[in-house]
C-alpha cells in the first residue's frame, strides 16, 4: 500500500466514523474530524492544495454551512489583496525592476564580505514590500546570489560566505514576509485576524509592531552567522566588479520599469496613508493591480498579467478563512481553550504563554505550509487570550504568529529551504546547527517583545 492510499484510507475512516447517520457525534467532534481529514490532505500532498480545498468546501458545504456560506469567503477583501499583490509581484520580476532593484542594494556593501551578508538580509526586507511570496523572493536572490557566489568561488575560497548567504535565505525570506501586512499569504491572513482585534493594526502600525523585533533578530542573526560560520577576508574590487557586471546586463531603465516604479509608489502610498483617505489596503491592492494593465499607464495585457496569479493558492487561502472559520463559529476552538484553562489554574499566565510559544515553535517543525498551520494555531490564541489574566487577545496571537512563520531546523519546513538547498552550499547539519542557536534567540525575541515592546506601543 502506498503513501497515497494509506492515508486516503485515513481520511475515509475518519469520514465515516464522524458523519455516518448511526453515529450522533457533536458538532465540535465533527469539526475536530475535518480539521484532521484536512491537515491529512493538505500535509500529506495526498493531492495537489486547490483540490483538496476543493474537498474542504465540499465537506463544509454538506455538513456545517449552506454552499452560499462556504462560497462566500471567496469575495473576501484578502482573497481579492492575495489576487492583487500576486499581479503587482509579476509585473514588478518580469519588467525587471526586481533585479534592478536587488543589485543596487547588493552594492551598498561595497564589496565587503561582511556587509554583503547583511545587505543581502537586508534586501529581503525590500523585496518583501514588493513581493508577497516567499518562493518568488527565494528564487529571486538565490538566482543572483548563486551567480555572485559561484563567480567568487574561482577566485578565492569563499565557501563561509556562500553557506551564510544560502542559509540566510531560508530563515530571513521567510520572517521578513511578516514585516509588511502584504508580505506573504500567511501574514495577509494574519493581517485580517488582527485587523477584526483592534482598529489599531494598520500599515504603519503593523511596520511599528513588528518591524522591531524582526530587525532586532536579524542583526543577531548576522553575529550568530559570524559565530558560526566566520567569512574569509576577500578582495572587495573582486566583488564589486561581480555586481557590477551583472548590473550592466540590465542595461539602462526601460519606458516599463520606469512605470511600474511609478506604479508601486502610488500603491505603497496609499498603503502607508491608509488612516487618511480610509480607503482599505485591499482596495488600494486592487487598484494597483489594475494600473498594472491599464493602457498607457501599465506595463502588461491582461494575458500577461493573469500568469502571474496563483489561482491554486487563491483557492487554498480561501479555504483556509473557511476553515478557520468553522472552528470558530461551531465552538470547536472555545472546546480547547476552556480544556486548557481548565487544567493550568495552577499555574501563572505567563507560564501558559511560554507554553504556547514553545509548542507552537516545536509544532512548527511538521508543518510545511504556513498558512495551513497558522489557521489553527491563531483562531486558538485569540480565543486562549481572552481568557488569560495579564494577557490581550492581540499580543499573544501576534506571538504565535510571529513564531510560526519561520522554520529554523529542517529543509523540509518550507518550500523556500529547498530552493536554498539545491544549490548545494549548505549541509542539513549545517542548517540544524545553527537553526537550533537562531530559534533559541527567536522565542526570546518574541517573548521580550510580548511582555515588554508591545505593551508599551499597542
Amino acid at each position: 500500500m502506498n503513501k497515497q492510499t494509506w492515508l486516503l484510507s485515513m481520511v475515509g475512516v475518519l469520514y465515516i466514523a464522524a458523519f455516518f447517520p448511526a453515529f450522533d457525534w457533536s458538532l465540535q467532534i465533527k469539526a475536530a474530524a475535518v480539521l484532521v481529514i484536512i491537515q491529512i490532505l493538505w500535509i500529506g500532498r495526498v493531492f495537489p492544495l486547490a483540490y483538496s480545498s476543493v474537498l474542504l468546501i465540499l465537506l463544509l458545504s454538506f455538513h456545517f454551512f449552506s454552499y452560499d456560506e462556504t462560497l462566500s469567503y471567496f469575495g473576501s477583501g484578502l482573497v481579492w489583496l492575495l489576487f492583487s499583490t500576486f499581479i503587482l509581484a509579476h509585473a514588478f520580476i518580469t519588467t525587471g525592476l526586481a533585479s534592478r532593484v536587488s543589485l543596487f542594494i547588493l552594492s551598498l556593501s561595497r564589496g565587503s564580505s561582511k556587509l554583503l551578508i547583511l545587505v543581502s538580509f537586508l534586501l529581503m526586507f525590500v523585496l518583501t514590500v514588493f513581493i508577497p511570496s516567499n518562493i518568488g523572493k527565494g528564487s529571486l536572490i538565490s538566482s543572483i546570489l548563486h551567480d555572485i557566489s559561484r563567480s567568487l568561488q574561482r577566485i578565492q575560497p569563499s565557501r563561509h560566505i556562500a553557506t551564510t548567504l544560502f542559509i540566510g535565505i531560508t530563515y530571513v525570506c521567510a520572517i521578513s514576509a511578516a514585516f509588511v501586512p502584504t508580505g506573504a499569504s500567511s501574514t495577509i491572513y494574519a493581517f485580517g485576524i488582527f485587523s477584526d482585534l483592534s482598529d489599531k493594526v494598520t500599515y504603519l502600525h503593523w511596520l511599528l509592531y513588528f518591524g522591531v523585533p524582526i530587525l532586532v533578530f536579524v542583526g543577531l542573526l548576522w553575529l550568530i552567522f559570524n559565530l558560526f560560520f566566520p567569512a574569509e577576508d576577500v578582495d572587495p574590487s573582486v566583488v564589486k566588479n561581480l555586481i557590477t557586471s551583472k548590473f550592466s546586463e540590465l542595461g539602462p531603465w526601460s519606458a516599463k520599469e520606469k512605470k511600474m516604479a511609478l506604479i508601486m509608489v502610488v500603491t505603497l502610498s496609499l498603503w502607508v496613508t491608509q488612516p487618511l483617505h480610509g480607503y482599505s489596503i485591499p482596495l488600494v491592492g486592487l487598484l494597483g493591480a489594475s494600473m498594472v494593465v491599464l493602457p498607457y499607464i501599465g506595463v502588461m495585457t491582461w494575458e500577461a498579467a493573469k500568469e502571474g496569479v496563483n489561482w491554486d493558492m487563491m483557492i487554498f487561502f480561501a479555504a483556509t478563512l473557511m476553515l478557520s472559520n468553522m472552528l470558530i463559529d461551531t465552538g470547536t476552538i472555545d472546546h480547547v481553550v476552556d480544556y486548557l484553562v481548565a487544567h493550568s489554574h495552577d499555574y501563572p499566565s505567563i507560564i501558559l504563554v511560554i507554553g504556547l510559544i514553545v509548542i507552537t515553535a516545536l509544532i512548527r517543525i511538521i508543518f510545511v505550509n504556513v498558512l495551513g498551520f497558522l489557521t489553527i494555531m491563531l483562531p486558538m490564541a485569540v480565543t486562549l487570550g481572552d481568557e488569560l489574566a495579564g494577557v490581550t487577545s492581540l499580543t499573544l496571537a501576534m506571538a504565535v504568529y510571529l513564531i510560526g512563520v519561520p522554520g529554523f531546523l529542517l529543509i523540509t519546513q518550507s518550500p523556500v529551504h529547498l530552493i536554498s538547498y539545491s544549490y548545494g552550499y549548505f549541509t542539513e547539519r549545517e542548517l540544524l546547527r545553527v537553526g537550533t542557536v537562531a530559534m533559541a534567540v527567536w522565542i526570546v525575541i518574541i517573548f521580550v517583545t510580548m511582555t515588554m515592546y508591545w505593551n508599551l506601543v499597542i
